[in-house]
């Protein structure tokens, strides 16, 4: 499409009222390219002062930049037509989506499927090949469910909720509305409950449910448990990565953001809005207040007040442990000069 009609699609989008465009010249825009592999007939998007130097260089036929004007006379220069906006990132999403949607099959049931006759289907439902769907299980309507998901008996999924292929929801399990489960999670499967005694471990039984709110997106091969009693809770909104463990008994306030390989312990609670970064491990019981920042490997023991930034193992105040790790690579040197000092204090 041209130019002109995706600054007029994206500006009805955008709520900001500093967005503003630049369209001297109005080039057909075939798709969208990252900033460095863009080439003409391209729109790309620079955030930050990162890729800034790439604005004298790009190919592409259009660029979103933020509101800095001395990139803006560069494009121009260069005869680069551009819209800004303070989000520029988030432009960029608006305007991959007007190039490109998900793929979602019509609403059919496949005849392979395996559905229970006291299961309840909503309407404009699509169920793919090889798909079982046990007694009491109760769809919604719009609900996309493709090939080999399994869901056992008693789930209940949410209206316009996606479940992708080879995804497992286990009995009792509530799914809200407008959630995404990709390939290979695992929702409400038996949290990890056993019992010491003096014949070995004895297995406590999980009787309770996993809960997630609406608009929740649980990637690839990511594991939530059911607890023994009460629920596992995902609150409105979050997102979660791959590879993600989440133990027994948790409850994740609405809109956190949980990385890649994040591991969380049973009874761990996280306020609004909290983001954890890839790997982060988690101790039982902890409370992580709401908004807090835990980057990336960072061990967590102890609770976290709402709005810290922490980091390392185990977690420190992020400008303390920044301090600490400039301090590491002096520690061959500080060890000499106190290998010295005690010298000097031996002659004495």
């Amino acid at each position: 499409m041209k130019f002109s009609e995706i600054v007029q699609k994206l500006g009805d989008a955008v709520t900001s009222s500093s967005f503003t465009a630049n369209i001297d010249n109005n080039p057909e825009i075939i798709g969208m390219a990252a900033i460095d592999e863009a080439t003409i007939g391209h729109l790309s998007y620079i955030e930050g002062a990162k890729f800034a130097n790439m604005v004298g260089k790009t190919s592409a036929s259009a660029l979103i930049l933020p509101e800095d004007e001395a990139l803006q006379a560069q494009a121009l220069e260069r005869g680069v037509v551009w819209m800004a906006s303070s989000q520029p990132r988030l432009l960029f999403a608006n305007a991959i989506a007007l190039f490109y949607q998900p793929w979602r099959p019509t609403s059919e049931i496949h005849p392979t499927a395996v559905i229970h006759p006291s299961a309840k289907v909503g309407s404009q439902v699509y169920i793919g090949p090889h798909a079982v769907i046990q007694q009491g299980v109760d769809i919604g309507d719009g609900v996309c469910i493709h090939p080999n998901v399994v869901i056992y008996p008693e789930a209940k999924i949410g209206d316009r909720t996606t479940l992708h292929a080879n995804c497992t929801i286990h009995e009792r399990t509530q799914i809200g509305a407008n959630c995404v489960i990709h390939s290979g999670a695992v929702i409400g499967a038996e949290g990890f409950g056993f019992v010491p005694t003096k014949r070995g471990w004895m297995k406590m039984e999980q009787s309770g449910y996993t809960v997630l709110e609406d608009g929740v997106e649980v990637g690839c091969n990511s594991a939530i448990d059911r607890p023994s009693v009460g629920e596992t809770r995902i609150g409105t909104g979050t997102i979660i990565d791959n590879l993600v463990q989440i133990g027994h008994g948790c409850e994740i306030g609405p809109g956190c953001a949980l990385a890649g390989q994040v591991g969380m312990a049973g009874g761990v609670k996280l306020g609004k809005g909290v983001i954890l970064a890839g790997q982060v491990g988690i101790a039982n019981q902890v409370m992580i207040g709401d908004r807090a920042i835990v980057s990336a490997k960072a061990g967590i023991h102890s609770d976290i007040a709402p709005g810290d930034m922490v980091s390392g193992i185990p977690a420190l105040p992020h400008k303390t442990y920044l301090k600490v790790s400039a301090a590491i690579t002096r520690l061959p040197e500080i060890y000499q000069s106190l290998r010295r000092l005690q010298r000097k204090l031996d002659d004495k």
